[in-house]
């Protein structure tokens, strides 16, 4: 008896189908399988492109040299290429023979400006305030600082371009270096600010009135200004002073930082000591370029707390006293007291 043979027929379609659900069903497998595999093999690197090499690491030990160190000290006399820093005027603000420089050696455009405004609001408003006015917080809030002065000052406004570099680059009295801190160019794009707020705060009404502004506005805001500087000369300058002695003296230098500068037991420093100042003579150069010698009474110590720079010490010609015209009569007497005092 013939059985009846069952064929199911495939069409060419069919096959394709097939073969293209059994490929993507074993791709699936595959890629599944790589998941989570770790290789034993070496991976395949056929550019090394020096990305392997015998090298040490900052702070490794090198047993090739006899120190251990694998940091070497540069070789006596050499530079690192690109550090020569050979530019004086850029790099300190001072020409060949030493002296500042007048001028801002890097191109001042308006972005270079901002950049300027940017950096001072971060490093300098904290003393010498928003508008330079030398009343930033750290000023009012009696933290012992030797006082900012006021960029609009005549005495600051005729400062070089590279005598307010320094400043940053070195520091001044209390006022740290930031050379650490602010790059080369942008010690510059403060300087270029600085000169901002000094043209800014210092525009005749003649001059505003060619622009768009709101002088009114301007005056009162300046007028505010002005009543908070009277309120607080008048708080530092009570009815009734007490009288002036050696301990109030020692507050009021203790306050001001006077210390910084100024030692008492003849030791060098920023300024000329106390020790043995009171009565005694030298030599003094005054404002015009005078060397004179005087007597180191009271009154010269009062000058020289007051208009610092009417007559400096010979030998310090160069040191940058901030006017010190806001302290109390009975606070610049007790201070002369205490000064005398050390004599004894």
């Amino acid at each position: 008896m013939n059985k009846k043979s069952t064929h199911i027929p495939f069409s060419g379609m069919n096959v394709k189908g097939l073969l293209k659900v059994a490929s993507v069903f074993a791709l699936g497998i595959s890629l599944s399988a790589c998941q989570g595999q770790i290789s034993e093999k070496p991976p395949i690197h056929p550019n090394m492109n020096m990305d392997q090499q015998p090298r040490k690491e900052a702070q490794e030990v090198n047993n090739f040299f006899a120190d251990g160190r694998t940091m070497r000290t540069p070789v006596e006399g050499t530079v690192a290429r690109g550090l020569a820093k050979t530019d004086k005027a850029l790099y300190q603000g001072v020409d060949e023979n030493g002296e500042f420089i007048d001028y801002i050696p890097v191109d001042l455009t308006k972005s270079f400006l901002y950049r300027g405004k940017e950096r001072y609001e971060i490093f300098c408003t904290p003393c010498h305030g928003q508008t330079g006015a030398g009343n930033g917080v750290i000023m009012e809030g009696g933290y012992g600082y030797v006082p900012a002065p006021s960029y609009h000052e005549q005495r600051v406004r005729e400062l070089s371009d590279g005598a307010l570099y320094s400043a940053i680059y070195n520091g001044v009295r209390t006022m740290p270096s930031y050379a650490t801190q602010i790059p080369v160019e942008d010690r510059w794009a403060i300087v270029g600010y600085i000169r901002a707020l000094q043209a800014s705060q210092n525009v005749s009404e003649q001059e505003l009135q060619e622009f768009d502004v709101d002088i009114a506005s301007l005056q009162a805001k300046a007028n505010e200004e002005q009543a908070k500087a009277d309120s607080i000369a008048a708080a530092r300058q009570p009815q009734e002073a007490p009288e002036p002695s050696i301990e109030i003296g020692q507050q009021a230098i203790t306050a001001n930082a006077c210390g910084t500068c100024h030692s008492e037991d003849g030791s060098a420093g920023i300024g000329p000591t106390w020790a043995g100042l009171f009565g005694s003579e030298g030599e003094v150069v005054t404002a015009d370029g005078e060397t004179i010698t005087v007597t180191k009474d009271e009154d010269y110590i009062r000058e020289s707390i007051v208009e610092p720079n009417a007559k400096k010490p010979v030998g310090f010609e160069q040191m940058v006293m901030a006017s010190y015209s806001y302290l109390a009569d009975h606070e610049i007497e007790s201070i002369i007291l205490y000064i005398k005092n050390l004599n004894n």
